[in-house]
């Protein structure tokens, strides 16, 4: 009896030994399988298709690391040349409008600096001139000619300067400039790689966008590396011709009262020449008339006066 237990145990684990033998030899060959898979995958993104995708990946990795790095842009902008946006604007009174922006236009001129505009107004009335100019000049040289500017000037009425520190901002414009020539490279690169139509037209689309990014970039970048280099004044000029005590009208010498009335005397006999040319011009028609009517009254009257000696 108990001979026959023990042969049935022993039979009972033979086929569970050889049931979990089967199944290892099922889930090794599905191992197999899924690592040949896996292979394929690899293999697969082994070609074009996995690098884009990683180029991709590289980019987000890239805006991610810019946003990491802006602490450290700050701590660099710190040690680097700084880049100050400098404007100033003056209002200033003069006696002579067009000596004033002559001298200014000298002095511009010898700064190596240049206007970018100039207008002028005249008042009638009072018989002055204003206008406005604004120039550029390099930053070394702002402060001198502001100081020019208000020492020629008879009176300032009015005197601003202003700085807009963008030093982070460039330094940030640096970083991003830099990340997106990566991606750039990386992308013509892979359309000299490229043998699909469908993947050249996708990295020709990526690269128009990339290059799209560094235009935008580069050209804020040229912007405040000249504004930071040329700083900016405008000029508002007022004339105002004073007249100091003792050269009023009723003041002048008596060389300047002869001038004065022998102009005025030649003024007048001009005037009248002139009216009575117009006079005489204008009237010929009636000189005309006059000149008939008083012919015939003369003839009419020596007529008479001859016929009154013939009767006598």
């Amino acid at each position: 009896m108990k001979k026959g237990l023990f042969s049935i145990f022993i039979l009972f684990c033979s086929i569970l030994v050889a049931c979990s033998s089967d199944f290892d030899s099922n889930e090794s060959r599905d191992d197999m399988a899924n690592v040949s898979v896996d292979e394929e995958s690899a293999s697969e993104m082994a070609d074009f298709g996995g690098d884009l995708y990683s180029v991709e990946n590289d980019q987000q990795d890239i805006e991610q690391k810019e946003e990491y790095n802006e602490t450290d842009n700050k701590e660099i902008s710190n040690q680097v040349e700084r880049k100050v946006i400098y404007t100033a604007d003056l209002h200033i009174e003069v006696k002579n409008y067009q000596k004033t922006v002559n001298d200014i236009q000298n002095q511009v001129s010898k700064f190596h600096g240049y206007i970018v505009d100039s207008s002028m107004y005249e008042d009638q009335e009072n018989e002055s001139k204003h206008g406005q100019i604004t120039v550029r000049i390099p930053q070394e040289k702002f402060q001198e000619f502001i100081k020019l500017v208000e020492e020629g000037s008879y009176k300032v009425l009015e005197s601003s300067t202003s700085g807009q520190d963008v030093t982070e901002e460039y330094i940030d414009l640096e970083s991003r400039l830099k990340s997106k020539r990566v991606v750039e490279k990386r992308l013509i690169s892979f359309m000299e790689q490229a043998e699909k139509t469908e993947d050249l037209l996708k990295i020709s689309s990526d690269l128009a966008e990339i290059q799209e990014q560094i235009e935008e970039i580069t050209g804020r970048m040229k912007y405040l590396q000249n504004k930071s280099d040329l700083a900016t004044v405008s000029i508002y000029i007022e004339e105002n011709k004073v007249e100091f005590s003792g050269t009023g009208k009723d003041n002048l010498n008596t060389w300047d009262q002869t001038k004065q009335q022998f102009m005025k005397s030649i003024n007048f006999l001009i005037t009248a020449f002139s009216s009575l040319f117009i006079f005489f011009v204008g009237n010929i028609p009636v000189f005309i008339l006059i000149g008939i009517i008083i012919l015939v009254v003369i003839f009419s009257i020596k007529r008479r006066k001859g016929r009154q000696q013939k009767e006598n």
